[in-house]
């Protein structure tokens, strides 16, 4: 039997030719470039698509080669959207600067340059998007925020979005993040494997942010695995119950003793120095990210992995011209690695 016959490549200077465009607005078009009028822009996506044209991924890698080798004048920027209150507060967590800095470097090999653009009293979301449309900007990376911004009327249909974490409600966008839940099962191992039985869990909880930090959901499925007796209830402090915090921290732990106490609260350690209890003597403690609680041992997220692998994520939307907010949300999970430290010793067994 002979083999069928492969039909030729369909390219991008035919798709120009047929629809009477130059190869430059095709090839702009196809990226999703915001140079392009959204009206165009649709007319050239339905049209290689009725045709049957797919991208070259050899010629995407050769481009690709060539501008990574040509050390790549920057193409353009990504925005980086602050709406924190006081916007200076954002990168001074590290983790969230470990974001930045990550994207950034990731974005910087591609030819883009990574811009923090502001949103508040000097500037409103309507007027985000004159500037960005101004200066054809179509790709964003919003990172975590505490407070749900009001975005207004804001266009988000415009762009191609990737956001950082689960803490914002709106936009719908994909997202890259920490793997909370695999993350608290390995300080939960890793704290048992260095000799601890009662492991108890402090978190902070947020009125104000949705229900969805999984660090609690892992570490309880971890506890369950293990005997009845060792198992601890966790500890919540309460924003509105603040005056109260030592007091009811105290109670806690003169309840259930804990040997070892896994936490995302930076203010633990203030605490148990302020009942007079000492880490690593009488409790051993860790932290869900060792970059910004007052801790050595815990659970290092790899933030700039995270901010990293958002790029890309955002990097390829634009490349596809898919803009909006999606029907169907990937959720990208970042897993981390346990780090020893002298808050948490081995215990002499």
């Amino acid at each position: 039997m002979g083999s069928e016959s492969i039909p030729p490549r369909i390219s991008v200077r035919e798709i120009a030719k047929q629809m009477g465009l130059s190869h430059a607005t095709v090839s702009m078009a196809l990226r999703g470039s915001p140079r392009v009028s959204p009206q165009t822009r649709e007319e050239v996506r339905r049209y290689a698509e009725m045709i049957g044209y797919r991208p070259d991924p050899m010629l995407g890698a050769l481009a690709h080669y060539r501008q990574s080798k040509a050390g790549g004048a920057m193409k353009a920027a990504i925005g980086w959207v602050n709406a924190w209150e006081n916007p200076d507060r954002l990168r001074s967590y590290r983790e969230f600067d470990g974001y930045w800095n990550g994207a950034k470097a990731e974005a910087e090999k591609s030819g883009y340059r990574l811009e923090e653009f502001r949103v508040g009293r000097e500037c409103s979301p309507e007027h985000l998007h004159w500037i960005l449309e101004a200066r054809g900007i179509g790709g964003l990376l919003l990172p975590p925020h505490l407070i749900q911004p009001d975005w207004g009327k804001f266009p988000w249909g415009n762009y191609s979005v990737v956001k950082l974490g689960r803490s914002l409600s709106q936009p719908t966008a994909h997202l890259v993040t920490s793997d909370q839940m695999s993350n608290a099962m390995l300080a939960y191992r890793s704290i048992r494997h260095r000799g601890y039985r009662r492991i108890g869990f402090a978190t902070e909880q947020l009125e104000f942010l949705p229900p969805n930090h999984l660090f609690g959901a892992g570490w309880l499925l971890a506890q369950k695995l293990m005997p009845v007796e060792e198992r601890i209830p966790s500890f919540q402090f309460l924003r509105h119950q603040r005056h109260q915090h030592a007091e009811l921290f105290g109670k806690w732990l003169d309840e259930f003793r804990p040997e070892a106490i896994l936490t995302d609260f930076p203010g633990v350690p203030e605490l148990l120095d302020s009942l007079g209890i000492k880490v690593p003597g009488d409790v051993g403690l860790a932290g869900t990210t060792i970059r910004d609680l007052k801790v050595d041992s815990g659970i290092d997220q790899h933030p700039e992995e995270i901010g990293r692998t958002a790029f890309l994520m955002l990097n390829g939307l634009i490349n596809e011209g898919i803009r909006g907010e999606p029907k169907l949300r990937r959720q990208l999970l970042v897993q981390g690695d346990w780090v020893d430290g002298t808050s948490l010793p081995a215990k002499n067994r």
